[in-house]
């Protein structure tokens, strides 16, 4: 069980290195966009701040967790007094909590930089196929929800878009199906038994794309994601209940 999370896991990393590379918007002045190789030290020191503030500014629960794609806030939220590597010594001397004065704690960091945030009425979605949720999105484990149906049942794009990934290259997802939506989202759809699309086509919401499988998986079922800016949000906020 143990060695099935980790391969899924590895296949999550690739995969949002495939979405970074799928034409993400570009990021404003401020935000810096992960790409392979970066490290929260090496973004810091690339933009003249502490890594500590980099952790602030971002909420960054685990920084040695961040994602190719995810976009980070690299410049001080309006009102707050930079924290730059020159003087991130002395912070660091101080306590975590030392430079309140000089560098009070943004407020409304988080939805200026976390994907969980965005609105989702800006993709309004129809679900993918009809079944029965069998695991849902928590943002570590589970990059997506999975949804339980037969062999063949019929995999629709959840929103118009142009397919840009149409193949069974990433482990641990099978046939997989990726849908760029607009300059920020992006759907996933894994473990398909059949393909119906192509990449560089383009595809209305409801049509046809897919046929479920389990390619990759022990049980037939869909994986599906919403990506937005290159990370991870629980799809089940942007789709209609059930």
């Amino acid at each position: 069980m143990l060695g099935t999370r980790r391969m899924k896991r590895l296949a999550c990393v690739s995969l949002l290195g495939m979405l970074a590379a799928c034409g993400s918007a570009p990021v404003g002045p401020g935000f810096y966009r992960v790409e392979r190789g970066d490290t929260v030290s090496k973004i810091a020191r690339n933009n003249r701040q502490s890594v500590q503030s980099i952790v602030r500014w971002n909420n960054l629960s685990n920084p040695d967790g961040i994602e190719v794609g995810q976009v980070l806030r690299v410049a001080p939220p309006g009102g707050s007094a930079p924290v730059t590597a020159a003087t991130a010594g002395g912070s660091a001397r101080s306590g975590s909590r030392g430079s309140a004065s000089a560098s009070p704690a943004p407020r409304g960091a988080q939805d200026d930089v976390s994907p969980s945030a965005a609105p989702a009425s800006s993709i309004p979605l129809i679900w993918p196929v009809n079944g029965t949720v069998i695991r849902r999105f928590d943002g570590s484990n589970s990059k997506g929800i999975d949804i339980a149906a037969s062999a063949g049942t019929p995999v629709v794009a959840a929103a118009g878009g142009t397919v840009v990934y149409a193949g069974n290259g990433l482990r641990g997802y099978g046939n997989l199906l990726i849908l760029k939506h607009n300059a920020d989202y992006l759907t996933a759809y894994a473990h398909n038994r059949v393909l119906l699309v192509k990449e560089g086509q383009s595809v209305t919401q409801g049509e046809k794309i897919a046929e479920m499988g389990d390619t990759d998986s022990d049980r037939v079922m869909l994986h599906f994601e919403l990506r937005y800016e290159g990370r991870s949000i629980d799809p089940s906020r942007a789709l209609p209940a059930r």
